[in-house]
């Protein structure tokens, strides 16, 4: 927040009872934590939330109740029909003047649609099969001690079922009925509400690595319209919050290393797929935690401050 300009603005931080009373810096001045009845009586405009799913549905609607928009990293209330999900660069504009929730998608979801956005625009995606190498970082602090905790040889708390370190988890969520898991689920579902397309097939599989941050992700793209390989480089390229990082020649392509600390979502190795028609094949990597998470929720609130500064009508529901 404080490198997106938002150092004037007073900001109330908030948390449970155990922590009230407490201080955190804020651009250069200490703020005291306050309680979550305290925060949603102090009729805020926006409250950014994430503090997990059972969280957002309790509070939420009472902050909407009083008024504030709220923005919430959860799983909560992604698939609500009535509850824009939004990555900025992609639909914003889904946002309507009645909408007092709004929902950030999950990480993974975040940085693929980014890259897909673009192609789908052009040439209109027929289906996707995409395979995720995601980093510890997004399980949580926990995992990133079991990890760190393995690599000394110490015997530590597992988050994971199986050690993680010099291991490979094909197994990212809860496992459904179907032998799916949910963080698989939620790539097909998200990339259609937020392409607009429930017609999109998506077929996932979420693998786990040994990786303290940063997301990749490989992705097969078939297309409905035959594309031109040069005029693909050209649209991410031209694509906001993307950047291409493609030179097999002197081996340069995106790495989660380089991903660390940066909101942009890198894609390389952008290559035909020879065994079939129009389709593509790239490799996505973003750091889950900044574009995948924290930051598209503070741009969510950059748009939303640009409308009501600007005095743009947000479109009616």
């Amino acid at each position: 927040m404080e490198e997106r300009g938002f150092s004037n603005e007073e900001i109330i931080p908030v948390a449970t009872q155990k922590n009230v009373g407490k201080e955190i810096e804020f651009s250069g001045r200490k703020i005291k934590i306050i309680s979550v009845e305290d925060a949603i009586n102090s009729y805020c405009d926006y409250a950014i939330f994430s503090a997990g799913g059972k969280t957002s549905k309790q509070y939420s609607p009472l902050f909407a109740e009083k008024g504030t928009t709220v923005i919430d990293n959860s799983s909560a209330w992604r698939m609500y029909k009535d509850v824009p999900l939004v990555v900025p660069e992609i639909n914003a504009n889904s946002i309507s003047k009645e909408n007092r929730i709004i929902a950030n998608p999950n990480c993974s979801t975040i940085q693929m649609v980014l890259a897909l956005a673009p192609l789908h625009w052009k040439y209109k995606i027929k289906r996707i099969v995409v395979s995720t190498y995601q980093s510890v970082s997004g399980t949580g602090v926990k995992a990133v001690c079991q990890l760190e905790g393995e690599e000394r040889g110490e015997n530590v708390e597992k988050v994971y079922p199986y050690q993680i370190h010099h291991n490979v988890l094909p197994h990212g969520g809860d496992f459904m009925e179907d032998g799916y898991t949910s963080e698989e689920q939620k790539l097909v579902d998200e990339t259609r509400k937020i392409l607009g397309n429930d017609s999109i097939q998506v077929s996932a599989t979420v693998v786990r690595v040994p990786v303290l941050g940063g997301h990749s992700e490989s992705v097969n793209i078939e297309f409905e319209e035959e594309y031109d390989i040069k005029e693909v480089f050209s649209l991410l390229r031209n694509m906001e919050g993307v950047e291409v990082m493609d030179d097999s020649k002197n081996n340069i392509y995106p790495m989660p290393l380089l991903s660390k600390g940066k909101d942009e979502v890198f894609v390389g190795r952008i290559r035909r797929d020879f065994s079939q028609p129009k389709t593509l094949n790239i490799w996505v990597v973003s750091d889950n935690l900044r574009k995948g998470a924290a930051t598209n929720a503070v741009q969510i609130l950059q748009y939303l401050c640009k409308v009501r500064n600007e005095n743009i009508h947000l479109k009616d529901s």
